[in-house]
């Protein structure tokens, strides 16, 4: 399986899950996400993608600082409505990796390890999302907003004869180039760029 390089280079995110140590499915409960392995699972590379990730974990460090994450323990909220824009995409790669889920999620054994009812939406905030440990009630927002990440300027255009199946077969490897370019700049370059992701404590 070949992938761009820099997948490789992304930061991963820890996890301790303790549904899965109980049944066995992960020793200790260990659990670390790679961005290749959310590529797989969204199907694309795109600045959403990307994006949610880099939400997720910047999320998860300041809730958490130096201890672990712990998965199934995480609130997430949204402002917009699950059906609108990229939400639901965004929505899918957090719930990959905290377990956060809206009703369709585990619904426990005897009370604990619920998934179920830890994700919403339509909510009054005004963040790209926020987290909130169920343990703590310590909540962050973080904003997200890659525009700053300016796309090659030969994008566009290719992007267009793409979708009218009239680009040729150098522009299409190109246009893989500069889509992938543009978001490695967002998810490493610019990873620490306030600009780009911000999380602010509640």
């Amino acid at each position: 399986m070949k992938y761009p390089e820099y997948y490789d280079n992304v930061k991963e995110i820890s996890l301790t899950d303790p549904l899965a140590d109980v049944l066995g499915s992960l020793d200790e409960g260990k659990v670390t996400f790679s961005y290749l392995q959310i590529v797989k699972s969204a199907g694309h590379s795109c600045p959403t993608v990307a994006g949610a990730y880099l939400i997720t974990r910047k999320a998860l460090e300041a809730l958490y600082g130096v201890e672990t994450p712990v998965r199934g323990n995480i609130k997430v909220e949204f402002k917009e409505n699950i059906e609108e824009g990229v939400a639901g995409v965004i929505a899918n790669v957090i719930s990959n990796i905290t377990g956060a889920t809206r009703i369709t999620g585990f619904k426990g054994l005897n009370g604990k390890f619920a998934r179920h009812s830890l994700m919403y939406f339509d909510k009054n905030i005004n963040s790209s999302a926020r987290f909130t440990r169920l343990d703590t009630n310590k909540s962050v927002d973080v904003f997200y907003d890659p525009s700053s990440v300016v796309p090659d300027a030969n994008m566009m255009p290719i992007m267009q004869k793409i979708m009218i199946d009239t680009a040729s077969i150098e522009e299409k490897k190109q246009f893989k180039l500069l889509w992938q370019k543009r978001v490695k700049e967002i998810l490493i370059d610019n990873c620490d760029n306030s600009d780009v992701i911000k999380v602010v404590e509640v």
